[in-house]
This record gives C-alpha cells, sequence and structure tokens, in this order.
C-alpha cells in the first residue's frame, strides 16, 4: 500500500483548517499559499471532501471552507479513506474482492492480515486534533482545540 500524493495532501488540507480555524471560512487560495500546494489539486481534494461531510463550504466575498466537525471527530484512517479507498496492503484484502481459492492454504495472507491489522491500528487511532497538537509542538504558532 502506497498513500498517494492526493491522500497526502488530503491530511495536509484538512490539518491546515483545523490549525487556521477561527471561526471563518478559510480560502483554498490561503491554504495552497500555506502548504504550497497548487490551487486546481486542492479543488479537486476538497471536492471529495466536501460529498464525503468532511468540510463545509461557503461562497462569496466571505467564502471558502472549514471542518464540518471538530478535530477530535475525524481520523486519519477515515480521511485517507476518502481519497484512497481501502488501506488494504494487497487487493485480495479489499472488500468485495473474490476471495482466492487458495486462501485456505495461502500463508502470505496471514502476514497480509497483520499488516492491514496494524495500518488500520495506526491510522484509526490517530485524530485530526492529536495532528494539531502535533503541529503545534513542532511549530511555535500554538492553537487550542
Amino acid at each position: 500500500m502506497k498513500i498517494s500524493t492526493k491522500g497526502r495532501y488530503a491530511l495536509r488540507l484538512m490539518l491546515d483548517l483545523a490549525v487556521n480555524y477561527t471561526g471563518e471560512y478559510i480560502t483554498i487560495k490561503n491554504i495552497a499559499k500555506r502548504q504550497e500546494i497548487s490551487e486546481k489539486y486542492l479543488e479537486q481534494i476538497i471536492t471529495q471532501l466536501s460529498k464525503a461531510g468532511f468540510v463545509k463550504s461557503a461562497r462569496g466575498a466571505q467564502g471558502g471552507y472549514m471542518l464540518a466537525r471538530t478535530p477530535a471527530e475525524y481520523t486519519v484512517g477515515e480521511i485517507l479513506r476518502v481519497l484512497e479507498g481501502s488501506l488494504a496492503p494487497v487487493s485480495c484484502l479489499e472488500e468485495g474482492h473474490v476471495t482466492c481459492a487458495r486462501a485456505s492454504e495461502c500463508v502470505t495472507l496471514d502476514i497480509w492480515l497483520q499488516l492491514e491489522k496494524a495500518i488500520n491500528n495506526v491510522v484509526d487511532n490517530i485524530t485530526l486534533a492529536d495532528l494539531v497538537k502535533r503541529h503545534n509542538a513542532k511549530t511555535s504558532y500554538t492553537y487550542e482545540i
């Protein structure tokens, strides 16, 4: 499993919305500038996050985006899955995949299951709020949730 650029940027975008939250909407232009990511690319990502109900949007001069929930209510895993789909390390573990005829005797399947469990354990137990705390620890800027 390899996290794509879209997945990595989605996490950065969501973290930026959390760190810079002031009660007002934040423009893609400002996020793009801070994150050094193209506005066009972020627009594609924010569309997917918006469709998933992760962000709220507003049009107009005071428009932009903000988180739909508190940072503590998002996990890294759910954010990544919106952009990446399955985080399974091999296709035979993906939902809806036809079980292989060799599954009952496949020794490597046990390894892939362990790996999938470890990945999910990490990404599903780190929240956006945790990332905000890590961000604050690495920078001089602090933001309270």
